[in-house]
Parts: structure tokens; C-alpha cells; sequence
């Protein structure tokens, strides 16, 4: 999958684990990162946590499409810090799935977290 990411790629991503229903990735945050107040854009921390919720949740070659996310931000982040994105299943139903993604830093601090509902739509992803 990851080789078809173009934007994780771009964003820089790195796999660190991938099992059934979990994944656990990270990134390092780049100055073209800043939002206009001098904190990384909050979006940059929800691409990885969605980066890190559709590893987990299409790793059983379901194709699965997200249904309804949200994140909370608990810390701001800045160039430099090493963000790393733990995505953990909760349910996995024959047609939706709940995943529950912290995103921590370098400090093992969380910054974020996100949860994200998928529906499976059946179609094999190979």
C-alpha cells in the first residue's frame, strides 16, 4: 500500500510496525511544516494519523475507505520533533472498523488523538 502513497511518501513517513488491525509509523517534522504562528499545521499531525489508521485498517486486504474521523490536539509540535502515530483497532465488524490513533513525539508525550471509523466495501486491495 505504502508504495502507492504517494502524500505518505511525500510527507516522509516511515513504517515501523504493520500487523493485523494496528500499525505504528512516524515522521520528522520540516520547517515547510510551520503554520503562520510558528507551530507545525495542525493538518501535517492528522495526515499522519490517517496515514497511520488506513495501514491498520486495510492490512487484512479489505479495502477500506474512512467513514467519519476527528482529532484532538493536546501539544503543539515544531521542526525537528520526531512524530509517531500508534493506530490500534477496537472493532473490527464485517463492515465498519473503530481505530483508536496517538500520536506522540520524540518525548513520548502525546500530542494528538485521533479516532476514525472505516467501512470495509469487500473488494480485495491486491
Amino acid at each position: 500500500m505504502m508504495q502507492h502513497d504517494a502524500f505518505s511518501q511525500w510527507l516522509g513517513i516511515q513504517i515501523l510496525d504493520i500487523k493485523e488491525g494496528y500499525s505504528k509509523i512516524n515522521l520528522i517534522l520540516r520547517e515547510e511544516m510551520l503554520n503562520g504562528f510558528g507551530v507545525i499545521h495542525g493538518g501535517i499531525c492528522f495526515s499522519l494519523a490517517d496515514s497511520a489508521f488506513a495501514f491498520a485498517c486495510n492490512n487484512r486486504n479489505n479495502l477500506s475507505m474512512a467513514l467519519d474521523t476527528s482529532i484532538n490536539f493536546t501539544k503543539p509540535t515544531f521542526p525537528g520533533d520526531v512524530l509517531t502515530a500508534e493506530a490500534k483497532e477496537l472493532h473490527n465488524g464485517r463492515s465498519t472498523g473503530l481505530y483508536l490513533i496517538t500520536v506522540t513525539n520524540q518525548r513520548n508525550e502525546q500530542v494528538a488523538l485521533f479516532k476514525g471509523t472505516c467501512f470495509r466495501t469487500g473488494k480485495p486491495l491486491i
